[in-house]
């Protein structure tokens, strides 16, 4: 081979080595597009999965939210409030881009969710306000109006009045004290009497069961029983079988669990307030993306405070549930079936 077609095949070696060089290499530009297209990051911090609804809101929170592009971190912390504030830890070390939070104790994590809000993270509360924390926005239900649909449910049952009894949630739950201004607000013009009240701290329910024991020993004349959810009236309700008093005395709950709508319908529970848990997970999944994304949150036009700041609020309507309207609202709505809200009453 002469020395020119030596020098002509080495530059075309050349050429189709560097042309495969270009192929091959990604430019800045398509790295940058890549790392957009990265999902969304949110954490989801949940109390306990002891209470039936929050299963509910978990799955409908943690669906919503992948159909719009992110991924959820789900954490439960079993009740053990040291725990959830570690989960908060967590989440701040991985730099989620939202936390939301379901608050064991609405006292204990304000300085973690502040901690998360100074490392540039957006935080939910969600169902229940954690006091000082200067979350960016808050969902929940009307929590007064809550509580004046269980004492309108209670001042419907007994129009001659008498003796009541609270078995409420936790003190250090933002939502017992809304609850209760709202019954205060119905019955301080009733003929009923509260003799006897208490609160079952971490919302064991078990503690519903013994306080009503308790409670029936000193006032065994009691016409009703409000209970904070639905959970404690199961309890509530043991108790009052065990008493053989059970459909005798008004009983009161809310979140419209499915027990508790099988004793509406069975006639040992009066009513339910009940809670569209779908729609309030549904949506706190848009708003979570929204903060997310950096998108305005429309639709929000309340504020609520948490004792020092004024938070954005989306504030959602609960509707009473009684055996009149358990059709239209639970079962046509399709939060319980028909064959198991009526599991143990014969259908006409």
């Amino acid at each position: 081979m002469s020395m020119w077609k030596r020098v002509a095949l080495i530059m075309l070696c050349c050429t189709l080595t560097a042309g495969c060089s270009r192929v091959g290499a990604k430019p800045e530009a398509d790295l940058s597009q890549q790392k957009g297209e990265e999902p969304l990051q949110i954490g989801l911090s949940i109390d306990s999965f002891v209470i039936e609804r929050w299963n509910r809101d978990r799955d409908v929170f943690v669906s919503a939210a992948k159909e719009m592009g992110a991924e959820v971190n789900v954490q439960n912390a079993n009740g053990d409030v040291k725990e959830q504030i570690d989960q908060i830890q967590y989440f701040i070390k991985k730099q989620m881009d939202v936390i939301v939070v379901v608050a064991g104790d609405c006292e204990a994590l304000s300085e973690i969710m502040r901690k998360a809000k100074d490392a540039g993270i957006k935080t939910i509360t969600y169902d229940r306000l954690i006091q000082d924390s200067n979350c960016d926005i808050h969902i929940s239900f009307d929590n007064v109006e809550v509580g004046k649909l269980m004492a309108e449910g209670l001042v419907k049952e007994i129009p001659e009045g008498g003796k009541v009894f609270l078995i409420q949630g936790p003190e250090t739950d933002h939502n017992v004290a809304m609850v209760r201004k709202g019954f205060d607000e119905v019955i301080k013009d009733k003929n009923l009497e509260v003799v006897y009240e208490r609160n079952c701290e971490g919302w064991i329910a078990e503690h519903a069961y013994d306080y009503v024991k308790e409670g029936l020993e000193k006032y065994p004349d009691v016409k009703g029983i409000l209970c904070g959810n639905d959970d404690l009236a199961t309890q509530v309700f043991r108790a009052l079988s065990e008493e053989r008093v059970a459909g005798k005395v008004c009983l009161v709950g809310q979140d419209g669990d499915l027990m508790a709508c099988q004793r509406i319908v069975e006639g040992t529970q009066n009513m339910t307030a009940f809670k569209s848990i779908e729609e309030e997970a549904r949506l706190g999944a848009v708003y979570a993306v929204k903060l997310g994304r950096g998108e305005p949150l429309e639709g929000v036009t309340k504020t609520i405070s948490d004792g020092t700041y004024d938070v954005p609020y989306l504030e959602l309507k609960p509707v009473a549930v009684n055996k009149e309207n358990m059709e239209e609202v639970i079962l046509q709505g399709g939060f319980h079936a028909r064959e198991d809200v009526y599991l143990n009453v014969k259908q006409q």
